[in-house]
């Protein structure tokens, strides 16, 4: 089978270190080129990549060589550019979040699946193996009934002019990095989860984005889940799995590197175990799992929209200190 033909349009930092290279690595994939509205940021990016370099994203969509585009653009522009992608026949692997709106989500989902073509949302760490061997412990009973959930996602101050503090291009932690524990809490506990508060943090004077938040969510059997995120802390990805027999703790949970291998701890009565997992490279696993849904041009996963929707009421719902 031929390896899916990618554009790539920007030159994002996580597209430069992660993704640029996961794309030449993974069989099912081709780096055809890569486009900037810079054409000199486009060549470096393209001679790193050892793809072609592109003038102006409008003109990698134009590219018959081209199958499918990841979008790595700021999140205000998502929205513009993965409709532009869909318009011209192409599959689509968009950075988190995938809109800042769920009505913008469900209408790009709704015109990708009209076309037949495959739309994902760039989330890489459900794709970790960790995870699923997480679920499984929590099936066999490991830790009892499922009582609470927790999870938290932050890093530490970017610059001044970090594209993260400017709310014209969709800035702000929710966006960044609330996704991570809103997707967590969805991964473990299920669809059904609803939004009973939350709290955002402004990053002081000259900041007009939030910079820290946390909510509060429950399913309807009543287990809550607390997250955290932020822009502003000491790094933290983790989260925790409260039961009635124990607990199961996942460290590095969102960005492990590749040849980390994963330790779960598992908590209970009788003491405490550290569990040894397999390494795993969730990045690579993410585009094999695009290139499947692009050859069956595969619907975006109801998981994103809830997604969606959840961020959007964490965000209308928020106190603002």
């Amino acid at each position: 089978m031929d390896p899916l033909r990618i554009g790539v349009l920007g030159c994002a930092g996580i597209a430069r270190r992660r993704m640029l290279p996961a794309f030449r690595a993974c069989p099912g994939t081709e780096l055809v080129a890569v486009a900037s509205r810079d054409a000199r940021r486009a060549r470096e990016t393209a001679a790193e990549a050892g793809c072609e370099a592109v003038h102006g994203y409008a003109a990698l969509l134009a590219r018959t060589d081209v199958d499918a585009v990841y979008v790595p653009l700021p999140a205000a522009l998502h929205e513009r550019w993965v409709r532009a992608a869909l318009t011209a026949g192409k599959h689509v692997l968009g950075e988190k979040p995938l809109t800042t709106d769920p009505r913008a989500t469900a209408e790009l989902a709704a015109r990708a699946t009209a076309a037949g073509l495959a739309l994902r949302e760039n989330v890489m760490f459900v794709h970790h193996t960790q995870h699923a061997a997480v679920l499984r412990l929590v099936t066999d009973g490991a830790i009892g009934e499922v009582r609470a959930f927790r999870a938290a996602f932050a890093v530490p101050r970017r610059p001044d002019d970090d594209i993260r503090h400017d709310p014209r291009l969709g800035g702000g932690a929710l966006w960044d990095t609330g996704v991570y524990p809103v997707r967590a809490a969805l991964h473990v506990l299920g669809a059904d989860l609803d939004v009973l508060g939350a709290a955002l943090v402004r990053g002081g004077p000259g900041r007009s984005v939030d910079v820290a938040g946390t909510a509060l969510l429950r399913t309807p059997a009543g287990v809550g889940a607390h997250l955290t995120f932020g822009l502003d802390h000491g790094y933290r990805s983790m989260y925790e799995i409260w039961g009635s027999a124990g607990s199961l703790t996942v460290e590095q949970a969102f960005t492990p590197p590749a040849g980390l291998p994963p330790r779960v701890r598992l908590e209970r009565s009788e003491g405490v175990r550290e569990i040894a997992l397999p390494t795993d490279d969730q990045v690579l696993r993410t585009v094999a799992e695009f290139a499947d849904a692009a050859r069956s041009g595969a619907p975006l996963e109801p998981v994103a929209m809830r997604q969606a929707v959840l961020l959007h009421r964490i965000r209308a719902t928020a106190s603002v200190h």
